[in-house]
C-alpha cells in the first residue's frame, strides 16, 4: 500500500511538473513591446491594441512603446483608446517617430513619457466635422477639455494641448494663435516639457529608457484586424453600405445570380466581420440582420407587405447595432438607401421590360397598339341596322345580326325573345337597341 502511494506522489509531481509553463530562468531578463500606432485613429484600431496589450501583461513586459505615425483619427475611437491606456498597468511610452498630430497627439499625452525623433511633430489637435468645417462649440469644448486633463494627467503644462486644440490662443514664439494651431516640433516639445528627449533612433530610445538590454517584443495587426481597421474607418462605412445596396438592387433585377448580388452579400460580410473583429458588434445585430433578411424573403411568398416592412425595419437596426455610433450608422445607412434607390430607377429607366425577377411582381408590359393589343371598336356602323333578339333583354342580351351575336341592351325596357330592334346608339362596347315597331313575333 505504501509502495503504491509512493508511485501515485511520484506520478502526480511529474504530472506538476510538466504542466508549468517553461520560462526564462534569467531573473534579469526584461520584455518590452513594441506597439505601432499607424494610419489613422478608428475603431477598428482599438481592437490591435487591446490584443497586443494583453500580450504584454501575459508576457509581463516591463514596458509598452507606443511607435506613433499618425495624421490622426476620430474623436470616439481616440477616447476609447485613451482608457486602455489609462487602464493599463505596464507603464507606457510614447515614441513618436514621426508625427503625432490631432488624435495622435491626444493619445501621446496620456503616456507616461514622450521620446520624439528629430524629424518628429505633436499637435494640430482641433476637432474637425466629416464636411471640413470646425466641429460646434459643444465638441469643441469637450475636446478642449479632454486634450487638457491628458496633458494635466501626464503632468504637462495644459496651456500647450490646450493651444493644440484652440487656434485663439497665442503663442508666437512657437507660430501659435492668430488662427493657427499649436504644432510642436522636436526641440520645441523639449523645451516645453512635452517631450522627455529626442533620440535619433529606436535604439537610442532603448538606452535612454534603459531597456538596452531588454527583449523586444514588435507585435504587428493580423489579417482580420487589418480588414477590421479598414471596414469600421467611418469613411468607408457608407461606401461599403451603399456598395451592397446598389448591388442588392441590381441583382433583384436581373436574370439569375450574378457579380451585383455577389458584390452585395460580399460587402455585408465584411461589414459584420469587421465590426465583429473590432469589438463593436455582437452576435445579436448579426441574427437580427439574418431574420431581416429572412422576412424579406418571405415577402415574396407571403402576400400583405407585413414582413417585408418588418424584416427591412430589422436590417436597418442590425446595421445601426453594429457600429459604435449609432447617429453615424443611421446616416450611412440613409446614405445608401438614397444610392439604391436611385441606382433602382436609373435601372428601370434604362432596361425597362428587360427585368428579371421584378416582371413577376410588377406587370412591366405596356398594352399599347405597337405591342398589338387594341381596346373595343367602337362600331358605329351598325347605328341604325335591323337585328333579332335571340335572348330576352331585361334590359341586356343578346341580339343575331345577319349571323353575327352581339351583346346589346335595350332603352330599358323588357324586350322578349324574338323580337325585331333596331340599333339606335354605339358607345364603345355598349350597343343600345329599340324594338321596331313595323314587325311582329319572328315565327
Amino acid at each position: 500500500m505504501r509502495q503504491q502511494m509512493k508511485k501515485l506522489l511520484f506520478l502526480m509531481l511529474v504530472i506538476a511538473t510538466l504542466s508549468v509553463p517553461f520560462v526564462k530562468t534569467d531573473a534579469n531578463s526584461q520584455v518590452v513591446y513594441k506597439i505601432p500606432i499607424s494610419n489613422e485613429v478608428e475603431k477598428g484600431l482599438y481592437a490591435f491594441l487591446e490584443r497586443s496589450f494583453e500580450e504584454a501583461k501575459a508576457a509581463n513586459a516591463e514596458a509598452i512603446i507606443l511607435d506613433i505615425h499618425t495624421p490622426g483619427g476620430f474623436v470616439d475611437a481616440a477616447g476609447q483608446i485613451a482608457k486602455l491606456l489609462d487602464t493599463s498597468e505596464i507603464p507606457i511610452i510614447a515614441y513618436i517617430n514621426d508625427d503625432a498630430l490631432s488624435a495622435g497627439a491626444f493619445l501621446a499625452l496620456h503616456a507616461k513619457e514622450i521620446y520624439m525623433s528629430p524629424r518628429g511633430r505633436i499637435g494640430a489637435a482641433q476637432v474637425i466635422e466629416s464636411t471640413g468645417n470646425a466641429a460646434d462649440e459643444k465638441a469643441h469644448s469637450a475636446w478642449l477639455s479632454a486634450m487638457e486633463n491628458a496633458a494635466e494627467s501626464s503632468g504637462r503644462e495644459i496651456k500647450y494641448a490646450r493651444a493644440m486644440a484652440e487656434p485663439s490662443i497665442d503663442l508666437p514664439e512657437y507660430g501659435a494663435g492668430v488662427g493657427k494651431l499649436l504644432t510642436l516640433t522636436a526641440s520645441e516639445a523639449l523645451s516645453v516639457g512635452y517631450s522627455e528627449g529626442t533620440v535619433a533612433s529606436f535604439e537610442e530610445l532603448l538606452e535612454r529608457t534603459g531597456y538596452q538590454d531588454a527583449e523586444v517584443i514588435s507585435t504587428k495587426e493580423t489579417f482580420s484586424e487589418s480588414i477590421a481597421r479598414f471596414v469600421t474607418n467611418p469613411i468607408v462605412v457608407p461606401i461599403l453600405l451603399s456598395v451592397a445596396g446598389l448591388g442588392l438592387v441590381v441583382e433583384l433585377y436581373s436574370p439569375g445570380f450574378g457579380v451585383a448580388g455577389t458584390m452585395g452579400i460580399v460587402s455585408l460580410l465584411l461589414f459584420f466581420y469587421g465590426h465583429m473583429i473590432a469589438g463593436l458588434a455582437g452576435y445579436e445585430s448579426l441574427i437580427l440582420f439574418v431574420v431581416g433578411a429572412a422576412l424579406i424573403v418571405a415577402e415574396i411568398f407571403i402576400a400583405g407587405g407585413i414582413a417585408g416592412v418588418i424584416g427591412a425595419v430589422a436590417i436597418v437596426g442590425s446595421i445601426i447595432m453594429a457600429g459604435g455610433n449609432p447617429m453615424y450608422m443611421a446616416v450611412s445607412v440613409l446614405i445608401a438607401i438614397a444610392i439604391a434607390a436611385i441606382g433602382a430607377v436609373i435601372i428601370i429607366k434604362i432596361f425597362g421590360k428587360k427585368l428579371h425577377l421584378f416582371n413577376k411582381v410588377v406587370l412591366m408590359d405596356a398594352t399599347d397598339t405597337e405591342s398589338g393589343y387594341v381596346s373595343n371598336v367602337n362600331r358605329t356602323e351598325l347605328i341604325g341596322q335591323k337585328a333579332v333578339t335571340t335572348t330576352p333583354l331585361r334590359p341586356s342580351g343578346t341580339v343575331d345580326l345577319e349571323g353575327e351575336r352581339i351583346d346589346v341592351v335595350s332603352e330599358g325596357s323588357y324586350i322578349d325573345r324574338g323580337k325585331d330592334v333596331t340599333i339606335v346608339k354605339v358607345e364603345g362596347s355598349r350597343i343600345v337597341v329599340r324594338e321596331s315597331i313595323e314587325r311582329g313575333e319572328v315565327e
